[in-house]
């Protein structure tokens, strides 16, 4: 059976003067706002150039199709949630548990005030999920999970801690999701977070 091809999702250029900056912003900050309003199923890059008032082939000379646009807003927000889950793990004013506990509080607040985008991301992850893009994003944060693991449980073993930091990606994912629908304030957010956190630290034995 012939191979299905292999989804582009890297842009066909990058902008390199402030006109054609300007142009690529306004179409991710439409690609948000169509994403959010018609969620994955009705994403389509007319509607894109449509709410950034730019024409299909001024999108086209940036993006070449919408996988490519939403891998973007993809790689986006894991930076930004990068970026948050990085700077509390290397908090060394807080202790090893104490940090995971943040995280994953810092996490869960971040899932629940950015519902709609985050639900419609998650809609359409599986138009770019298996690129190699995709995977590598999810495999950089790693590194300094499982070391925080280690400082937190030194006497675990090895295969045990990176067992330990998959169940904690794959719970924060799980659980952030869960809890962004069905929260009803940052009370309630900040309540399934500890607990999921001190769940969490238990199969740690902390």
């Amino acid at each position: 059976m012939p191979r299905t091809p292999a989804v582009v999702i890297v842009p066909r250029k990058r902008p390199k003067q402030a006109r054609s900056a300007r142009l690529v912003e306004a179409i991710l900050q439409a690609a948000v706002r169509v994403l959010e309003r018609d969620g994955a199923a009705g994403f389509t890059t007319v509607r894109v150039a449509e709410r950034a008032g730019v024409s299909v082939g001024s999108l086209y000379q940036y993006f070449p199709n919408k996988q490519a646009i939403l891998f973007r807003l993809q790689q986006d927000e894991w930076t930004a949630t990068g970026r948050l889950l990085d700077g509390i793990f290397a908090d060394r004013r807080l202790g090893a548990a104490e940090r995971l506990r943040a995280a994953v509080r810092a996490f869960f607040r971040s899932e629940y005030e950015e519902a709609p985008l985050r639900r419609a991301l998650g809609d359409a992850a599986p138009l770019y999920r298996d690129a190699p893009q995709a995977r590598e994003h999810r495999a950089r944060g790693m590194p300094l999970l499982r070391a925080l693991i280690a400082e937190a449980a030194p006497d675990l073993p090895p295969r045990r801690r990176a067992f330990a930091a998959r169940l904690y990606v794959a719970t924060l994912a799980g659980m952030g999701k869960h809890v962004s629908e069905t929260a009803r304030s940052r009370a309630e957010v900040d309540s399934w977070a500890a607990a999921i956190a001190g769940m969490f630290l238990a199969h740690l034995r902390l």
